[in-house]
């Protein structure tokens, strides 16, 4: 079994060998305590760009344990501390748990990815949308998932050796064999339990991902399943893969246990390098540090949060993107007994609004008057595409006489409720 620790990172101490639940009461303990002084004892970024050399024995590491299960505060703090902390001789793991909700990409399409109409009857208070800062591709988050942030200078930055302590962890405590795939994900017999991520900027990176230990795959399921649709676009597009959770191989793991077991696996091993420094190298860390992610302990944070909630960015962030849809028309419109002639309508959407509207309309429909209103068209122009777009439309349906026209008013909103 693996040993569980505390270390005070103000008052550096011998580690004392707990129990799950001592560590547990003892952390608790310490849930009060400033971040401010924390930051104080740790150097705050030094901007110059030159690189320098680091003797590995003087990096020391700190495990942060979140205490917010809000996706939109927990991707706040992970900004902030990239943005603010200097990791030349201080690499930091944060353990972080969210709320039910679906995160994308940054370069990703919410409409591609998500179930947003359903989003909200999900789960008892629904699933939220984000968008994290950093590329890939989109997953799940609940209480069944464990998050893990592993920051970095930039030329410190090496998911492969993250990943492969998480795969030690998880064998040196529960005898898991888990590979890495090809393309960095973790997976077991080909099925993946953690999807994978990073950013990398002039001087810092961070690398992120998901560990499924209970993850309710139903829900999971509801939220990302899509119907085909006709997207064109150059967002990044996720891949699907067969899933399963960590407790599924072995009904020991929780998540609780697992902080303890990664952040322990993290503390024993040199900074650079895959060794194996055990109970010595680990009594030389910063050890565990419950954090609480508000402005009073993170200048700033609020305004970070703001913004990763806002819709301008986990909707207005999304590529430009093509979608269209052909409608049959009744044979009744078309002036003939039967037709098999359709109506396409495609939406042009930039920065999440509606940029443009064409209708193709066959030649023998537009002598039959086919043609759209013009008013309902411009109406959507500029309008979020979204309730906004189809509100815009349902205040101009009751003053169109023609009946023509109501249907292609419904074609265009269909367009809409396609994704």
């Amino acid at each position: 079994m693996v040993q569980c620790f505390m270390f005070i990172i103000l008052q550096p101490m011998s580690i004392i060998n707990l129990s799950q639940r001592r560590i547990k009461m003892a952390l608790a303990q310490r849930a009060y305590m400033r971040v401010v002084s924390v930051v104080s004892n740790m150097n705050l970024r030094n901007y110059s760009a030159a690189k320098s050399t680091v003797n590995e024995g003087n990096i020391k590491k700190s495990v942060f344990i979140s205490q917010s299960k809000d996706i939109f505060t927990n991707l706040a703090l992970e900004d902030w501390i990239y943005r603010n902390m200097d990791f030349k001789n201080h690499h930091i793991l944060m353990l972080w748990q969210s709320n039910p909700c679906v995160v994308i990409g940054r370069h990703q399409n919410p409409w591609l990815e998500a179930h947003l109409a359903e989003l909200s009857s999900i789960t008892e208070h629904g699933v939220q949308l984000a968008r994290r800062n950093s590329g890939g591709g989109t997953v799940y988050h609940d209480y069944g998932n464990l998050n893990l942030t592993f920051f970095t200078p930039r030329e410190h930055y090496d998911r492969k050796y993250n990943l492969e302590l998480i795969t030690r962890s998880l064998f040196r405590e529960y005898g898991m064999n888990v590979n890495i795939s090809p393309r960095e994900d973790l997976t077991i017999r080909d099925y993946k339990v953690s999807g994978t991520a990073s950013k990398l900027g002039r001087l810092s990176a961070y690398h992120h991902c998901t560990l499924l230990v209970n993850a309710n795959k139903v829900d999971l399921s509801l939220a990302l399943q899509k119907q085909e649709v006709e997207i064109i676009t150059n967002a990044t597009k996720s891949i699907r893969s067969k899933i399963m959770n960590l407790c599924e191989e072995n009904p020991d793991v929780t998540v609780d246990n697992l902080m303890t077991v990664v952040g322990w696996e993290y503390m024993r091993t040199p900074a650079l390098t895959l060794t194996d420094g055990g109970i010595e190298l680990a009594n030389q860390q910063n050890g565990f540090q419950l954090v609480n992610p508000t402005e009073e302990w993170f200048n700033g944070l609020t305004e970070i949060r703001e913004t990763f909630e806002s819709w301008d960015w986990c909707f207005g962030k999304t590529p430009k993107f093509n979608i269209s849809k052909s409608f049959q028309v009744p044979a009744s419109l078309a002036n003939c007994e039967e037709t098999s002639d359709s109506l396409k309508v495609t939406m042009v959407v930039e920065n999440g609004k509606v940029s443009d509207v064409n209708l193709y309309i066959p030649p023998n429909l537009a002598f039959a008057g086919f043609s759209g209103n013009a008013n309902v068209i411009t109406s959507v122009i500029g309008q979020r595409f979204s309730e906004d777009a189809l509100n815009s439309m349902e205040a101009l349906l009751d003053e169109l006489m023609s009946d023509k026209d109501r249907f292609v008013t419904e074609c265009l909103k269909q367009v809409m409720r396609s994704v």
